[in-house]
């Protein structure tokens, strides 16, 4: 049984409108899957192009809580050295239910790599030396919901939850009341809300500022009625945890889509037994809704400020109440007791609950911020993204916690990045951010702080609805997940011109409990995946990308060797060790966090027969990129003629070795 403490109704994602046809495509190696894919159809795709190669090999590393197999492809020339052995690039897709465009990326991905190896000689020879490993989709239960008559935004995989905490398990989601097969927003008359129309944008809401003279007239909620009764509209909705938010790093404790605990689902302890088993991984790529290649970390090594939208966070506000269900209060102590814990929230107790009075963000935050050694890699990599694939600004981009790119870096140790892969078709002026990003609040692990002000406020009750008995509000509750400036206008002006039907129009609906209403907002899947009939060109040029980014990985080398003959069956043996790879074979965040092996030299001798110099097995902690060199010298015993072994081993930069006859 589930604890009741975590989970809830996450629909905050964001929403997107698919085109109704998608044109034919081209046949051949390049032709490409006829938009997104459900998991049969996604699977058949797999099948026929790994069928078709002697370059790839799939796999199922695990199965989803709906059984649905977790595939990867690694794609890698086997006739070289072992897989194993070699730098690899991990590329991840889907691991938010809704962001379907990440798996369809990955798909292509996949296809460009293995039809392009067969006419480049640049990629032959990447295959032959590297490995890359793609994990299309690892949220496969949720990214079905695209696929439904009835369409609302999932990113939380079908993990049953009690969001509510009332002994039922998902009895209350959003409903599509007017038929239309989507799931958007209700807009409720109400004088006594926080909302109004946006007068520059009239299909748009924005939070009332009684300061400038404005008054709250709406109330927003998710389509749908309170089908259990209990006072809330839509708070308990199929599916438990967003896998983007349960991996290692930065992990939110106690939040409703985070999980009991870090890696608690079958789909990312499947991808973390994967990864932790393959320790040559030199880089990681994830196709997410955080950002850090368009936009790279900023002097101060932190990301940009998160984009969303507000519309969603407004919606999502209506049910904050619903994760204080339960709570009561308890006499407030006075005198010493105050003084000792009794003045603080903990005041107020809460079954099933046991770190709300004391939340991680009280303290010490984790590092969530890049070395300042390794931005110049970081930036690098952004000029080649942006180069390649001519994105310039994202339109999504949510803060991460517990996100799997930033346990790749700040766990596993290695460049780690992540992507929408989409960028918007014009972003306004907000979508302008400086690459150096100095806006950004706070330093290190206080970056992305913001104030309860800054939080959309908790919608009014529904009307003719009692609050739970005990319940209570908490400041800011029901901010999407994220916080962050709405960009609401920009995205719906950027869509509005690039001829999108990102929108739905509001429509009047007769509610059975809350009288008139409007049902309107962004189409599900709108704003984070393209129209289907982008996706081949876009593919493309992210098959390039990792390429590219493949090509950068550490790889060491064996490149001189010297003997020196002293007699009496002494000899000096030197050898140059060289990184010809663009990353390091350890970043400095690597190194300090001890998550990546230092780089071993080894003579192949009895250790008796070494008389001076280097050690037996000597260790650099990290070896420079861009053919950064290293010397290495012993003053050994042996015989005239005598064959010797030298071997160097990278964890991220593979192997390589050199046999000298001593003479």
């Amino acid at each position: 049984m589930h604890n009741p403490s975590i989970g809830g109704l996450r629909i905050a994602a964001v929403v997107i409108c698919l085109l109704a046809t998608v044109a034919g495509l081209p046949d051949g190696a390049h032709a490409q899957s006829n938009g997104y894919l459900n998991f049969d159809d996604l699977t058949r795709e797999l099948r026929s192009l790994v069928g078709g190669s002697d370059l790839a090999r799939l796999e199922s590393v695990g199965q989803s809580i709906e059984g649905r197999e977790i595939w990867m492809v690694e794609i890698a020339d086997r006739s070289g050295p072992p897989v194993d052995e070699r730098p690899a690039l991990l590329v991840v897709g889907n691991l938010e239910g809704d962001h379907l465009v990440g798996s369809a990326l990955a798909l292509e991905t996949i296809r460009y790599l293995l039809a392009e190896a067969g006419g480049s000689e640049e990629i032959a020879e990447l295959l032959s030396e590297r490995a890359i490993y793609v994990f299309p989709r690892v949220n496969p239960d949720a990214a079905e919901a695209m696929f439904a008559s009835v369409r609302s935004d999932r990113q939380r995989n079908a993990r049953p939850f009690d969001d509510d905490n009332d002994g039922r398990i998902d009895e209350d989601g959003p409903e599509d009341l007017n038929g239309d097969g989507l799931i958007t927003v209700m807009r409720v008359p109400d004088p006594s809300g926080h909302f109004t129309v946006d007068p520059d944008e009239p299909r748009l809401m924005k939070k009332a500022e009684p300061g400038k003279g404005e008054r709250g007239e709406h109330a927003l909620y998710w389509e749908g009625t309170d089908s259990d009764g209990d006072g809330f509209l839509n708070e308990d909705g199929p599916g438990g945890v967003d896998l983007n938010r349960n991996f290692q790093h930065a992990y939110p404790y106690w939040e409703r889509d985070a999980g009991p605990h870090m890696v608690s689902e079958p789909e990312s302890r499947a991808l973390m037994d994967f990864v932790i088993a393959h320790r040559n991984i030199a880089a990681i790529l994830a196709f997410g809704i955080s950002d850090n290649l368009v936009t790279p970390p900023d002097s101060r090594g932190n990301l940009a400020d998160a984009r969303t939208l507000d519309l969603v966070a407004f919606a999502d506000a209506a049910h904050a109440d619903v994760f204080e269900t339960g709570v009561f209060e308890a006499p407030r102590p006075s005198g010493f007791g105050f003084f000792f814990g009794g003045g603080r929230r903990g005041s107020r107790f809460r079954g099933a609950q046991p770190g709300r009075d004391n939340p991680p963000g009280a303290g010490r935050r984790p590092v969530t911020s890049v070395n300042s050694d390794d931005l110049e890699y970081f930036k690098a990599v952004s000029e080649a993204y942006r180069s390649i694939t001519g994105i310039e600004s994202v339109g999504i981009h949510r803060e991460p916690e517990g996100a799997f790119f930033q346990y790749g870096y700040f766990q596993y140790g290695v460049p780690s990045f992540s992507t929408p892969g989409w960028g918007m078709p014009s972003a306004g002026e907000e979508g302008e951010e400086g690459e150096e990003g100095e806006e950004g609040e706070g330093e290190g692990g206080e970056a992305g702080e913001g104030g309860a002000d800054a939080r959309p406020p908790r919608a009014a009750r529904p009307q003719g609805a009692a609050r739970p008995a005990g319940a209570r509000g908490r400041p800011g509750g029901g901010s999407a997940a994220g916080g962050g400036a709405g960009i609401d206008p920009q995205l719906l002006s950027a869509f509005d011109a690039a001829g999108i039907d990102a929108f739905l129009q509001w429509s009047a609906y007769d509610h059975p409990s809350l009288g008139a209403v409007e049902i309107g907002g962004f189409r599900p899947y709108a704003a984070i995946n393209p129209p289907p009939d982008q996706l081949p060109e876009l593919g493309r040029k992210h098959g390039e990308f990792v390429a590219r980014l493949a090509g950068m990985l550490p790889r060491v080398r064996i490149v001189e060797t010297e003997v020196t003959a002293h007699g009496g069956g002494i000899f000096t043996v030197a050898v140059e060790v060289e990184n010809s790879g663009y990353f390091p074979t350890s970043l400095a965040h690597g190194v300090v966090s001890r998550s990546v092996q230092p780089t071993t030299v080894q003579i192949q001798i009895p250790p008796d027969d070494l008389v001076t110099g280097a050690d037996k097995t000597s260790t650099v902690r990290t070896l420079a990129g861009s053919n950064g060199r290293e010397r290495f010298e012993w003053v050994i015993r042996g015989r005239d003629g005598a064959r010797v072994e030298i071997t160097v081993r990278a964890q991220k930069g593979g192997t390589d070795s050199a046999t000298v006859t001593l003479r």
